[in-house]
C-alpha cells in the first residue's frame, strides 16, 4: 500500500513541494498539499468513503493519488498559483483600447541581459560570457521533470 507522494519541484527559481497522502480506510480522504517555504499555498481533500467496500481497492486509491498528485503538479505549472507564492500577479502590459478601455495584453517579458563574450580558449570550445558565468540551459532538469510528470505516460 501506497502511503503518499513527495516531489521538490523547481519552478520560477523558486523551491515548491508536493506531498500527496492517504489517511486511511478509518478516514478515507486523500490530501494533496503544495508547499513553498514551509506556507502551504494550496491544498485539495477527496473522500474515498464512497468505494470503501471495493474489491481492489489499494489499486484505486494508488491510482486516485497519482492522479490528485499530478493534478496539483499541472496546476502548479500553469500559474495558477502564482498570486499566492509571489504575492504578486504577473506583469501585465496594458494598452487602451479605444474611449479609455483598457486591455490586457500578453505579460511582459524582462528585458534582455547584454553579455560581452570572450573568445574560445580552443578551437571547438565555444566561448563564455565575459562574467565567466556558464549559460543556463533552457529548461533546468526539474523543469523537464514536472514537464514529464504533468504529460504522464498514460496520456
Amino acid at each position: 500500500m501506497v502511503v503518499g507522494f513527495n516531489h521538490n519541484i523547481m519552478y520560477k527559481g523558486e523551491l515548491f513541494h508536493i506531498q500527496t497522502e492517504d489517511s486511511g480506510i478509518n478516514n478515507p480522504h486523500i490530501i494533496t498539499l503544495l508547499y513553498r517555504g514551509g506556507t502551504i499555498i494550496a491544498s485539495k481533500k477527496t473522500s474515498y468513503a464512497d468505494i470503501i467496500k471495493i474489491e481492489n481497492l489499494e489499486q484505486v486509491v494508488e491510482e486516485l493519488m497519482k492522479d490528485q498528485h499530478k493534478d496539483m503538479l499541472r496546476r502548479l505549472k500553469s500559474g495558477e498559483f502564482d498570486e499566492r507564492a509571489f504575492g504578486r500577479p504577473p506583469a501585465v502590459a496594458v494598452v487602451t483600447a479605444g474611449a479609455g478601455n483598457p486591455a490586457p495584453v500578453a505579460p511582459l517579458a524582462p528585458p534582455a541581459k547584454k553579455t560581452a563574450t570572450v573568445p574560445p580558449l580552443a578551437p571547438g570550445i565555444p566561448p563564455r560570457p565575459a562574467s565567466g558565468a556558464i549559460p543556463k540551459p533552457q529548461q533546468s532538469l526539474d523543469e523537464i521533470i514536472l514537464d514529464y510528470l504533468v504529460a504522464g505516460d498514460d496520456k
